[in-house]
């Protein structure tokens, strides 16, 4: 590999580091015979935001629970509870939490895979608290190019403020990746835009995408993706082969899955979601209740209950919290499709 970009060596690097980090914990999972386990937690330390999308719904909470703060030692106890090899940070925006950077350190330390979520807008000013290393990435929200992006987060200046913290992050040394939500104002060409955007212009590490989730409480009710919306939109998206090309960071039987190529029940305690309110059942989307340990989540849930064709608030829902976790299990379950997943 001696011939490639240093960045590029370095990011082959991570993607086998974090796949074998994955396998082998999978592995002890099946030995255990355990049959729910989480492959990433949603932690989220917190629910203020600066921004005020209207398709989102976790900022609808009354003011008193919005200051809140988790406390360093709680989200750190949390994640090792769960055993979960990966962490990725939410809110609510993470960046405001004045202790958000040493949750990060903790898990780290103890050598968890952390994808902190931001939209960026704090991102240069808090920098400096952070240290890059092969186990911690930004996440930044990227939601089209600027004036599709600006008009999502309602904020004009929005997507020129991530894009300088993305090539500010990238030259400190960080790994930076990038979550994309798509609605029904999106069109093929949109989806190929801002994808070859980050991919060839930006260059950052890892894409991820996905379809929007109607939240309930989220202003905008008339802007998610049905089913069938979702795999013609990706379908087509994808037709020209660049899917192949991007660095798009899920599975491939997951992007399979959004095209309408392959369909999968939902494995929603795979990437369950921890909050100010304990864990949170079903997933990271519904909030049917709390409990205090991963543990009473997967035993204390009646998991039949949910998933297209049991409950109404699924028919529509193709997000990778439900999905991704479904498709990685069946790409380990496969030589072909693990053969395919490693080769990227």
């Amino acid at each position: 590999m001696s011939g490639l970009p240093r960045d590029k060596v370095l990011q082959m690097s991570v993607r086998v580091r974090q796949s074998a980090r994955m396998g082998a914990y999978l592995m002890r999972q099946r030995l255990a015979k355990r049959e729910r386990f989480p492959l990433i937690v949603e932690l989220e330390p917190l629910f203020q935001c600066n921004l005020a999308c209207s398709g989102c719904g976790k900022i609808q909470h009354p003011e008193h629970e919005l200051r809140r703060r988790m406390p360093v030692e709680q989200a750190v106890g949390a994640i090792e509870e769960s055993g979960a090899p990966m962490v990725s940070i939410a809110g609510g925006e993470p960046l405001i939490h004045p202790e958000i950077h040493l949750i990060a350190a903790e898990l780290v330390k103890r050598k968890r895979f952390v994808y902190l979520c931001t939209n960026a807008l704090l991102l240069e000013k808090k920098l400096g608290n952070f240290k890059p290393s092969p186990y911690f990435a930004w996440a930044i929200h990227i939601d089209g190019l600027r004036e599709r992006h600006d008009e999502s987060v309602e904020r004009e200046g929005v997507f020129d403020k991530a894009v300088q913290a993305i090539r500010v992050a990238k030259a400190a040394g960080f790994r930076v990746t990038t979550n994309t939500t798509f609605f029904t104002h999106d069109s093929p060409k949109t989806i190929r835009d801002v994808l070859d955007f980050l991919n060839d212009d930006l260059g950052v590490d890892e894409m991820m995408i996905s379809p929007a989730y109607a939240y309930e409480k989220a202003p905008d009710q008339e802007h998610f993706l049905g089913v069938q919306q979702t795999r013609s939109l990706f379908s087509e998206a994808f037709a020209d082969g660049r899917r192949k090309r991007w660095r798009l960071n899920h599975s491939p039987l997951f992007l399979d899955f959004l095209e309408g190529k392959a369909d999968f029940d939902c494995t929603a305690w795979g990437i369950p979601s921890y909050s100010l309110f304990g864990w949170q059942r079903p997933c990271y989307l519904m909030a049917d209740g709390y409990t205090k340990t991963y543990k009473e989540l997967v035993e204390t849930t009646d998991w039949s209950r949910y998933g297209r064709g049991r409950d109404p608030r699924c028919e529509n829902c193709m997000a990778h919290c439900g999905y991704e976790p479904t498709a990685v299990l069946q790409t380990t379950r496969s030589l072909r499709q693990s053969l395919r997943a490693l080769a990227g």
